[in-house]
């Protein structure tokens, strides 16, 4: 049986004294498996990770890595793992060979050694090709491979992604996806990757914690989380919509569960096609019309929003809604942008 690869307790980061990044976490990352953190910006997931390959010191809790405790053991949580962090690293003016060598050095890495292992690295990210040519004519996907293989040089037993598809077209991103998955079928590798992509997760992640202001809601497999929703999900609304239709539709037989949210009602149910047409034709006996109508199997969204009230989606547009704010108040004073 595979040992635990992170074994993370109350790990805490306060900010300012004020500011609760990370709010007592808990959790493990077994061997071998993509382990993924899936929420919003800003809902402490860089922290965390930065906490995690000794960054950031933790205001409170503790974890150990590679069975190295990051606060007493820094030096020896490097040595064992590899990050790839959201913002691009690579010098633009070395060349991609050039980068990796550069990361080879600092962890000391014997030239005769990193050379080889800079060309089967190359090879693996198909980059070999573009050795030669500086960073700065590379295109984004390309850097993102290129930090990959830099992540890897020290061939890491624990390797962290944060974020690792952020701003990159879908094609690019599928591709970015089929190197994740060829480091752990091939080298059997463990990866703790962070994302707000919900297609992301449940493409790669064999388990997922879903992490909202800073706390951990929910941990387990992607099918897991769908299952635990218990059917399918349906949503509608009615012309009339300050009333209230919520009994009315939970008479409804292999209704599981209503909930009216701004106007609409989301409804748990059980075999859905069979139960969609009982639950208009319920609706329209009381003389009410419906106007909107989606049935979807459960997904990691419908999971999000199960724990935490929203849709990763809707988080997303609160935070930039929020930025856009915040530039257009250092515009008004006249500060910096």
């Amino acid at each position: 049986m595979a040992g635990d690869a992170l074994v993370v307790e109350g790990l805490t980061k306060v900010f300012n004294k004020s500011l609760v990044a990370v709010d007592h976490v808990s959790f493990t990352v077994k061997e071998g498996e993509i382990f993924g953190f899936l929420g919003p910006n800003g809902a402490g997931k860089t922290t965390t990770i930065n906490m995690l390959i000794t960054i950031l010191r933790p205001t409170e809790g503790d974890a150990e890595v590679c069975g190295y405790n990051i606060a007493k053991q820094p030096s020896e949580v490097r040595s064992c793992i590899g990050v790839v962090p959201q913002e691009y690293t690579a010098d633009e003016d070395l060349t991609g060979l050039e980068n990796i060598i550069l990361c080879a050095d600092l962890y000391g890495i014997p030239r005769e050694i990193s050379k080889k292992r800079a060309q089967e690295l190359l090879e693996l990210v198909e980059l070999t090709k573009f050795e030669s040519k500086q960073v700065q004519t590379y295109s984004g996907g390309m850097r993102r491979r290129l930090e990959l293989a830099c992540g890897l040089i020290n061939r890491p037993h624990l390797f962290f992604l944060d974020e690792p598809t952020l701003g990159l077209d879908v094609q690019t991103r599928r591709a970015t996806w089929d190197y994740i998955k060829l480091l752990k079928k091939e080298y059997g590798m463990t990866i703790f990757m962070t994302t707000h992509y919900l297609e992301e997760a449940d493409m790669l992640c064999d388990r997922v914690a879903i992490i909202d202001r800073g706390k951990i809601i929910k941990i387990g497999a992607p099918d897991e989380l769908k299952e635990g929703l218990g059917g399918d999900i349906m949503t509608l609304s009615i012309e009339d919509s300050i009333i209230d239709i919520s009994s009315t539709i939970a008479t409804v037989p292999r209704v599981k569960e209503v909930k009216k949210q701004d106007g609409a009602y989301r409804i748990k149910l059980e075999e859905g096609e069979e139960t969609a047409p009982s639950i208009i034709e319920a609706i329209r006996s009381e003389g009410h019309k419906v106007t909107r109508l989606s049935l979807t199997k459960p997904t990691l969204d419908e999971v999000y929003l199960e724990y935490t009230g929203k849709t990763i989606r809707e988080e997303e547009e609160s935070r930039e809604s929020f930025l856009q704010q915040r530039v257009a108040l250092r515009r008004a004073r006249g500060g910096p942008r």
